[in-house]
């Protein structure tokens, strides 16, 4: 799918410069969609210790085709300072996932590139150019409540800064359990039973302005003010399954916490909080598990084959 203009000059024996100039354009892939990219996440910026690094590509890659996997896996290229361990995960045909084996050290640099462009990749065809990915990591920033206790433990780089009485979802609403990653934050947002099965009309329906909501799951679960539950926090769970605290804790809560902290629930009873479809559940997969989701063996830490410009070699003689 590229054009390409060469132009050649010699000289005869008297000295006189002779030369062509040829022009001509390369086939575009055969395979529907053209080049295969990748789209890296999160957006540029600073992010908290447990902040996943996502990368969407343009189609996908079948799981029966794991040499492919293997070279495009090769090819998304994750660096930090510090360094650490880490792998790339498949989500699913067209996604994969990029963790550390723990945490994010506090103030790291993290760079995502792709080395996809010009890659061979069999009934695939060619790899594109992507846009490469910088990040930082804040100060590790770790809330766990221990719904038993009503209690939150807010830790900045392991040293407690804040405790703070909760209530967390009560029988019937139970509180996923395990890790979850801040994936936003609303400075006000309405709350209704019915986008959560709670049909209108009965007791459990609410419809409900909601100050200081912090995202932890796309499926509605938030730490928020809840002032209306203040007597029970601390004491006991009454929630439709969100962290509700006083105002002033849900405010000061907001500000402390950005994109990628980790909040963990324990105790709740609750459904464990999956991998990868509600939001960034990763750090809820052993690292065994997680790494059998990679298509690399030791034997593929080769560098892939590449067939870029930058490879190739023109002998004059052919």
């Amino acid at each position: 799918g590229e054009a390409y203009t060469v132009r050649v000059g010699a000289q005869d024996g008297d000295g006189t410069p002779v030369g062509v100039t040829l022009a001509f354009r390369t086939a575009r892939p055969a395979v529907e969609g053209g080049r295969l990219t990748a789209e890296f996440g999160p957006r540029p910026g600073t992010y908290g210790a447990g902040q996943i690094v996502t990368a969407e590509l343009s189609r996908p890659v079948p799981a029966d085709a794991p040499e492919v996997r293997a070279r495009v896996e090769q090819a998304l290229q994750v660096t930090s300072e510090p360094h650490v361990e880490g792998a790339w995960h498949w989500v699913d045909d067209a996604t994969l996932h990029f963790r550390p084996r723990t945490y994010w050290p506090a103030h790291t640099v993290v760079r995502v590139r792709s080395g996809l462009d010009g890659l061979e990749l069999g009934d695939l065809g060619y790899g594109g150019p992507s846009e490469p990915l910088e990040f930082t990591v804040a100060d590790r920033i770790e809330a766990v409540t221990d719904s038993a206790a009503h209690e939150m433990t807010v830790r900045r780089n392991g040293r407690v800064i804040r405790t703070i009485p909760v209530t967390t979802g009560k029988a019937g609403f139970l509180t996923r359990s395990g890790i979850k990653v801040v994936l936003g934050k609303e400075a006000k947002v309405r709350m209704r039973g019915d986008t959560v099965g709670i049909q209108k009309g009965t007791k459990e329906f609410y419809d409900l302005p909601v100050l200081y909501a912090t995202r932890v799951t796309w499926s509605g679960e938030y730490v928020h003010a809840a002032p209306w539950s203040v007597a029970a926090q601390g004491e006991e769970n009454v929630s439709h399954g969100c962290t509700g605290m006083s105002t002033e804790d849900a405010a000061w809560f907001y500000e402390t916490v950005r994109e990628g902290d980790i909040v963990e629930v324990v105790n709740s009873g609750g459904d464990r909080m999956s991998p990868f479809d509600n939001g960034f559940g990763d750090w809820n997969v052993d690292w065994r598990t997680w790494l059998a989701g990679s298509a690399l063996t030791p034997a593929a830490a080769q560098p892939a084959p590449r067939t870029d410009t930058a490879a190739s070699r023109l002998d004059p003689t052919t």
